[in-house]
């Protein structure tokens, strides 16, 4: 039996659109193996236990790729991670769908063949890349290969998502993104990206607010979300670091200093007060990435 236990992620992270993306502490786990014929998955919402699940798909792909044939799988699902929330649930799935089949096939596949073949599945590496190698990454796609870097942040932050209570589709919160940009929004991300890497670097906490901000993706997304800007207002105007909206929505992530224990039962009050369920949850920077055991 082979155990494979994949974290969340938070992409974009404000300015860093489709590159940047941290792994947080909140996982999902598989158990799989091969057995004599048939899938069998067990766990999970009934309705992905079937071949068009997005982990046996996966393993299938990559199962191609190595030349392997199984005689049958079973998976058992113990997944944590919100679907469709923006919280890297499909790159969970593909990056333990793609490690699974290596270690089924003994293909012995890098970690920079999972990347790149996780990443084909998936289309862009910003939440791959930290799914697997943990932390903060900046990641690009250049002729089908994935070229990434780690970013070490100091110490002192932690994350609270606020995750409203219903799906949104990546490809839903890609329709409403203009085709083309203006030069001054361009510039505009550029120098709030740079911003944002260099303070979390350098431990400039007090910068990330206007680090955070963005003309690329968050204006148009936000008008899927109910209080999209009554929630990052408030959340401006607290005691928080910085908030953006994570991934493709609908959830909205807060940066805090790690002592902040007091701004989770703030925003619960001002969501109900807006009547809305949302679950709310602190979450720690991951730095491991996903573990094969």
């Amino acid at each position: 039996m082979i155990k494979i236990k994949v974290p969340a992620t938070s992409a974009n992270i404000g300015p860093g659109f489709d590159c940047l993306g941290i792994s947080l502490k909140l996982f999902n786990e598989i158990k799989v193996r091969e057995i004599d014929k048939g899938l069998v998955i067990k766990g999970g919402e009934k309705k992905f236990r079937n071949k068009f699940n997005l982990i046996y798909t996966s393993m299938s792909k990559c199962f191609d790729i190595v030349g392997y044939k199984p005689k049958g799988i079973e998976i058992d699902l113990d997944t944590k991670i919100p679907i469709s929330r923006g919280l890297g649930s499909s790159a969970s799935c593909i990056v333990s769908g793609v490690m699974a089949a290596n270690e089924i096939s003994n293909s012995k596949l890098s970690k920079e063949d999972i990347l790149n073949i996780s990443t084909n599945i998936e289309g862009h590496p910003d939440n791959i890349t930290p799914a697997i190698y943990g932390g903060l990454t900046v990641s690009i796609l250049e002729k089908n290969k994935v070229y990434f870097n780690k970013i070490y942040i100091k110490k002192g932050l932690k994350f609270l998502a606020i995750v409203p209570d219903y799906k949104l589709s990546t490809k839903e919160s890609r329709n409403v993104l203009p085709k083309n940009i203006k030069y001054s929004d361009g510039v505009f991300n550029i120098g709030r990206v740079s911003l944002l890497i260099s303070s979390l670097v350098n431990g400039r906490f007090d910068l990330l607010k206007l680090a955070c901000k963005d003309k690329l993706h968050q204006n148009y997304r936000g008008k899927l979300i109910s209080n999209y800007e009554k929630i990052i207002d408030y959340c401006n105007k607290s005691e928080t670091k910085g908030v953006y909206l994570s991934g493709a929505g609908p959830t909205i992530m807060v940066i805090l200093n790690s002592k902040n224990n007091i701004f989770k039962n703030d925003i619960v009050r001002f969501l109900n007060n807006l009547n809305m369920k949302c679950l709310v949850k602190e979450l720690e920077i991951d730095t491991k990435g996903a573990i094969v055991s």
